[in-house]
C-alpha cells in the first residue's frame, strides 16, 4: 500500500509514534525517527524497521525549534531523497489547574505540541509542493475537542492542531498535499499505565466502548491517511475514542 513511500515521523522513539511508524513500515513505507531524547530507544526502534525489509534512521532534534525542524526535515530530505508523509506526533504533558500551573508549563506545551507543527510543516511544504503530492498527518486529541480540567495548556495545543490541520488543508488543497488530523482518546501508552485503578474507571465510565485504546488503534488511520485510498479526504479529524465523543 505504502511501497517506495519516504515517511517521517515525530515524537516516534515510542508509545503512539512508535506505533504509527511500524504501522507505515508494514505498509511499505521507509520511515525517519525523529526523536528529542529518547536515544537509546530510537535506535531500537531502527532496528525493528531494518528487520521488516525498510529502509529507516534516526534524528535527533527538538522540533519546537523552527531551526532544529527545518534541519531535520532537510536531512530527512536528502537521506531519502523526497518525502512523501510527515506525522506530526510529537508531544507532552505539563498538567495542573489553571491557579497552579506555571507560565513555564503552559508555554512549553504549546510549543512542544502545537508550534512543532508548524514548524514541520513549514519546512515541509516546499518539498511537497514540489512533488505536487504529500500527505501531511497531525496528531491532536479529545482533549482539543471536549477540554479536560487541570488540562488547559494541552487543550489548548491540541485545538490549536485541528484549527492549523484545516487552514493548511485548504491552503494545501490544491498542491495534491492533504492535511489531516487524528484525536484520539484515552490510549494505553506511558502516560496513562501508572494511573491509579479508581482513576482508570473514572475514565472508562467515559468510554462507551468500556475499554482504554491501543497505540495501533491510532496508527491503522494513519496508514489509510498515508495511502491512496484517502486520496479525497483532507481537512478532516478522525476521533480515535472507542465513542468517547460523539459530534
Amino acid at each position: 500500500m505504502l511501497v517506495g513511500k519516504k515517511a517521517l515521523v515525530t515524537g516516534a522513539s515510542k508509545g503512539i509514534g512508535k506505533a504509527i511508524a511500524l504501522e507505515l513500515a508494514s505498509l511499505g513505507a521507509d520511515v525517519a525517527i525523529n526523536y528529542n531524547s529518547s536515544k537509546e530507544e530510537a535506535e531500537e526502534l531502527v532496528k525493528e524497521i531494518e528487520k521488516m525489509g525498510r529502509e529507516s534512521f534516526c534524528v535527533k532534534a527538538n522540533v519546537s525549534n523552527l531551526g532544529e525542524a527545518t534541519q531535520l526535515i532537510e536531512e530527512v530530505k536528502n537521506k531519502f531523497g523526497r518525502i512523501d508523509i510527515l506525522v506530526n506526533n510529537a508531544g507532552i504533558t505539563r498538567d495542573n489547574l489553571i491557579l497552579r500551573m506555571k507560565e513555564e508549563d503552559f508555554d512549553e506545551v504549546i510549543e512542544t505540541n502545537l508550534k512543532s507543527v508548524f514548524n514541520c510543516t513549514k519546512a515541509i511544504s516546499k518539498i511537497m509542493i514540489k512533488q505536487k503530492e504529500g500527505r501531511i498527518i497531525n496528531i491532536a486529541s479529545v482533549i482539543g475537542i471536549i477540554g479536560n480540567a487541570g488540562q488547559s495548556n494541552y487543550a489548548a495545543s491540541k485545538a490549536g492542531i485541528i484549527g492549523f490541520s484545516k487552514s493548511m488543508a485548504k491552503e494545501l488543497a490544491s498542491r495534491g498535499i492533504t492535511v489531516n488530523s487524528i484525536a484520539p482518546g484515552y490510549i494505553q501508552t506511558d502516560m496513562t499505565k501508572d494511573l491509579p485503578e479508581n482513576v482508570k474507571n473514572e475514565i472508562l465510565a467515559q468510554v462507551p466502548a468500556n475499554r482504554l485504546g491501543k497505540a495501533e488503534d491510532v496508527a491503522y488511520i494513519v496508514g489509510f491517511l498515508a495511502s491512496d485510498k484517502s486520496n479525497y479526504i483532507t481537512g478532516q479529524v478522525i476521533n480515535v475514542d472507542g465513542g468517547m465523543v460523539m459530534l
